[in-house]
């Protein structure tokens, strides 16, 4: 398509296309009349439209604004950006560059948030006593111990501290803080950590602990994908012997073939046997062991 410029479409006439465009948005067809009117193409009547809001924004808004952005508008996009968009520093920073927002550098926004986090109490507080199930676990951040425990029903942190070391004492004063803050455990569940189970026996004497689900199923779940890879080579070695024995032909060979065939077909069948099992054992018993309901109740016995 070719464009030529039309020297009558004086800035009085350009004028008069955009206040055209823009009393009659919304109109099915306008546009397409517009266009036909002027004898211009739809394609310059947008831009027209988009160039004179552009240029009407910067003329009535305030400059300041589209200079720069103070730092109480600033501050929550940062929250916003590192919580819920999950960036990194770096892309934050880069963010803000692009934008010509300031301060932008890298090292200021890591003290940012930073300080925002030791301005955060690490334990949820409670107005009165609060029977909570725990979830507790170990996460690491460059090597260092970061204990968590959280409810759950609400999946809420109730306590998040970064620790020395993993000991049963440290586990012991993260659960007595937690009783501090009036939250009472009828009990708990985390993976097999000796100081996590040791602390919390030690700290919540009425309580009891069981070892969670994901932990307690990660290892067996890696044994059904084992179990898996094997049948597949099961079924994959039938396949070979039978393309063997489809290929023999003495009699002597066939034979040897045969027993080849046999011998493959029954050991597919035990590995398909053996993986089919565990797989139905593990669906079955992830049903049975959730913690809570589909409500978000924890569950009883009776249920």
């Amino acid at each position: 398509m070719k464009f030529t410029r039309r020297h009558d479409l004086t800035p009085q006439t350009r004028i008069e296309i955009v206040k055209d465009v823009w009393i009659n948005q919304g109109i099915y067809g306008k546009m397409t009349q517009l266009a036909q009117d002027y004898r211009i193409s739809r394609t310059f009547l947008y831009q027209l439209s988009w160039a004179a809001r552009y240029h009407l924004e910067v003329l009535f808004s305030d400059p300041q604004h589209l200079v720069e952005s103070s730092h109480d508008l600033l501050e929550p996009w940062i929250l916003m950006l590192r919580l819920e968009g999950q960036c990194s520093i770096p892309s934050i920073s880069s963010i803000f560059k692009h934008f010509d927002y300031q301060p932008s550098s890298v090292g200021y926004l890591s003290q940012y948030l930073r300080d925002y986090g030791l301005s955060v109490p690490s334990t949820l507080s409670m107005d009165q006593k609060k029977v909570v199930f725990y979830l507790s676990d170990e996460i690491f951040a460059i090597r260092t111990p970061i204990l968590v425990t959280i409810d759950a029903q609400s999946t809420a942190i109730l306590k998040i501290e970064r620790a020395s070391d993993r000991s049963a004492k440290t586990w012991e004063a993260h659960f007595k803080a937690l009783g501090a803050h009036r939250f009472h455990s009828p009990g708990t569940a985390s993976d097999r950590g000796v100081g996590l189970k040791a602390g919390y026996q030690a700290a919540c004497k009425e309580g009891f602990w069981v070892c969670d689900q994901f932990h307690e199923f990660q290892d067996l779940y890696n044994r059904c994908h084992q179990l898996e890879r094997q049948a597949y080579r099961a079924i994959a070695g039938e396949h070979e012997a039978a393309k063997k024995f489809a290929n023999a032909k003495s009699e002597s060979n066939l034979q040897k073939r045969l027993e080849q065939y046999e011998r493959a077909q029954r050991a597919c069948e035990y590995a398909i046997e053996k993986y089919d099992k565990l797989d139905f054992l593990l669906c079955l018993l992830s049903e049975t062991l959730h913690l809570c309901s589909n409500s978000g109740r924890l569950r009883t016995v009776e249920d």
